[in-house]
């Protein structure tokens, strides 16, 4: 790796990415340091595979799993599993190098999946709102509004919109038409298109911002219908009062899951908003923090189940126990006390 001096500091060598012209400034980090961030960005990468695949065994395993709703889950699962499989690895070595040594192809490739499971991620919350809104506040004609097709069409929509919003931005020159003038003011080999990525929260504004204005509103009438139905809970058969107590239970825990992901992911949409307006002024160091805060989302789900789901605990008890191989595991109510 070749070294420069700084003007005025001929003691602190000033590292690149490569022994090349144009190559980028590297962030030099103490061992220790270089360790921690590696261990930590590992243990999140694990969780978030792990606990994602539990969730997309447990729903295709266990039948009375087998529910539309569910099924909007596992696929929400498998975005978030697949981010830590394709995604988080790469980004952990270019959090802790400060660079990119894989190449522009890769670039490419690595920018799509990561905005294609991200979104997708946003638009399966979406989507699951709207399941949770129909439960609770049209309760007789559920059944038939929201059906095993329905929510097919959903999923492949959560799916097809971002996989086609992304690859017109990442794949066509549009967005190296549009910022030319800051591209060619700022020639950096091992960058993975810094410029390019920091723009991304103007470019994904909007399928961030719509989808989460409708998940609020959504849940404020949800929550609202709810407190109503409480009070006339007297009036309800026994069998009646317990399926719209899960039914509740199940909107309050998505609830709690959009409000994490909110949580997570504003702070990165903030700043790349801002700083795009104020020539990028956010420390590197800072903006891997956003990202990786919002990268850890992917992994805060299967934990929100644990707490949230006494089927998710039977099914994770089951497992660990070994059980699933016997074949009448399968069949087994996980909803009966």
């Amino acid at each position: 790796m070749s070294t420069v001096l700084n003007e005025g500091a001929e003691e602190h060598p000033l590292a690149f990415c490569y022994q090349v012209n144009g190559s980028c400034p590297r962030t030099v980090r103490p061992l220790g340091v270089q360790v921690t961030i590696y261990l930590i960005c590992a243990a999140g990468t694990i969780i978030t595979v792990l606990g994602n695949l539990f969730v997309v065994f447990t729903v295709s395993y266990f039948k009375a799993l087998h529910t539309p709703t569910n099924f909007l889950l596992l696929s929400l699962a498998l975005a978030d599993m697949l981010l830590g499989l394709l995604v988080l690895p790469l980004s952990t070595v270019r959090s802790v190098e400060s660079c990119w040594f894989f190449g522009d192809s890769l670039c490419r490739l690595h920018t799509y999946l990561d905005t294609l499971f991200c979104l997708t991620s946003i638009f399966h919350l979406c989507f699951i709102s709207i399941d949770r809104h129909c439960a609770i506040c049209e309760p007789l004609l559920y059944p038939s509004k929201f059906t095993g097709r329905v929510a097919l069409r959903y999923i492949l929509a959560g799916w097809g919109m971002p996989a086609a919003y992304t690859a017109f931005f990442v794949y066509t020159d549009v967005v190296e038409r549009g910022l030319s003038q800051w591209l060619e003011e700022m020639p950096c080999v091992g960058s993975c298109q810094l410029l390019f990525n920091k723009f991304w929260g103007w470019l994904n504004f909007p399928m961030f911002f719509f989808p989460c204005l409708i998940m609020i509103s959504l849940y404020v009438k949800i929550f609202v219908v709810a407190s109503r139905q409480v009070q006339q809970i007297s009036t309800f058969s026994k069998s009646l009062a317990k399926a719209a107590k899960r039914e509740r239970k199940a909107a309050k825990t998505l609830g709690i899951a959009v409000g994490i992901y909110l949580l997570c992911w504003l702070p990165f949409t903030i700043d790349t908003l801002v700083d795009s307006l104020l020539n990028f002024i956010t420390p590197p160091l800072v903006f891997d923090i956003f990202i990786w805060f919002a990268y850890f989302n992917s992994a805060c789900n299967p934990i929100i189940y644990v707490f949230s789901y006494r089927w998710f605990r039977k099914a994770l008890k089951l497992i660990l126990n070994q059980e699933i191989f016997s074949p009448r595991t399968s069949t087994i109510d996980l909803y009966q006390e």
